[in-house]
């Protein structure tokens, strides 16, 4: 190697160590400003998009809204930066914002190579296919030679030359920037199919000019852990959030609720006492206030009352939880224990 090689590694190295010094006091920083800075998707549906006044929506924001409840006692003193696939992970490595919950999938590679590090799943999704009724494609093993939608930057792409490659088909991308353009395509007949996650799929269904005319297929080629995910080198920023994210399942686990959580506080249950800081101080040892986790229950809601909001019963998706429930109840969902 030599020196004029070793000379721009030394600057990268450089950057690499000023950038992990520089995260290592996220919570301090997020303090001092006094708002969460969370990136997120442009818009979509169930997940992340802004209303007619501006006002932002969806079962990531509320996420970053417990988060920010949690610090700050306050669900509002957050800002939203909204990011494109191919944007997302740049604006959090640059310290743009302070964390990322933005219908992300986990994976080995983000983290070991992105300098990323991903809390507990939030949301446990896989990638599926949307077509035409008109086609009369009943499996994906139809699309043989099909041109497919799918958009830039994303796992998607990868699991989709991976799954026609394993069947031996062929087939023919049509790529594009953002989710809005992806479906945009597909709406307008560029391609046969629209591949995205399953959720993402039933949100884009119901933006499309004749929503019935559409179709999501059966199967399920993947797993898409999606969570929120921050810099790694500040494990006092990443313990923050991967335990008001556990905090949310526990507090369903528990029955607590944003409209019980007053009267939970007398419970002689230990667990509960723990997890709404009435006995012990769980809270200071995240940088907080042992009344954190009460916070984000009380002005954002348990994780039942969050899905049931945005992609359950109670929203326009009406996505039912599968292995998103609880373990007990024959879901996945088991949080780690405040103790």
């Amino acid at each position: 190697m030599n020196k004029r090689t070793w000379i721009p590694l030394l600057a990268v190295l450089a950057l690499s160590v000023a950038a992990r010094g520089a995260s290592a006091a996220t919570l301090d920083d997020v303090k001092k400003k006094g708002f969460l800075q969370c990136g997120t998707n442009v818009g979509l549906l169930g997940f992340a998009q802004p209303d007619n006044a501006g006002n932002w929506k969806g079962f990531d924001i509320e996420h970053c809204r417990a988060i920010a409840a949690a610090i700050f006692g306050d669900p509002n003193a957050i800002k939203f930066t909204p990011l494109t696939a191919p944007q997302r992970f740049t604006a959090l490595q640059s310290g743009d914002i302070d964390l990322l919950i933005r219908n992300t999938t986990a994976t080995m590679s983000r983290e070991t190579t992105l300098g990323l590090e991903f809390a507990p799943v939030n949301y446990y999704d896989g990638q599926g296919f949307m077509v035409k009724k008109a086609l009369k494609v009943a499996s994906v093993k139809d699309l043989k030679g099909a041109t497919i939608c799918v958009q830039a930057g994303t796992t998607t792409e990868l699991n989709l030359a991976d799954y026609f490659k394993l069947n031996g088909m062929t087939y023919t991308p049509a790529v594009f920037q953002t989710a809005a353009d992806t479906t945009a395509a597909y709406d307008a007949g560029r391609c046969d199919s629209f591949t995205t996650d399953a959720s993402a799929l039933y949100a884009s269904r119901l933006t499309l000019k004749t929503p019935d005319d559409n179709i999501v297929l059966p199967e399920i080629i993947s797993k898409e852990p999606f969570a929120a995910s921050v810099r790694q080198g500040d494990d006092k920023w990443f313990n923050l959030v991967k335990w008001v994210e556990n905090a949310l399942v526990i507090a369903e686990e528990l029955g607590v609720t944003s409209a019980n959580v007053d009267q939970m506080k007398t419970s002689p249950n230990p667990d509960i006492r723990r997890l709404l800081g009435v006995d012990d101080s769980f809270g200071q040892s995240i940088g907080l206030g042992n009344d954190w986790a009460y916070n984000a229950i009380k002005k954002v809601g348990n994780y039942a009352e969050i899905f049931d909001r945005n992609l359950g019963p109670n929203s326009q998706l009406k996505i039912d939880r599968g292995i998103n429930k609880l373990w007990n109840k024959g879901g996945i969902l088991y949080p780690l224990p405040i103790r």
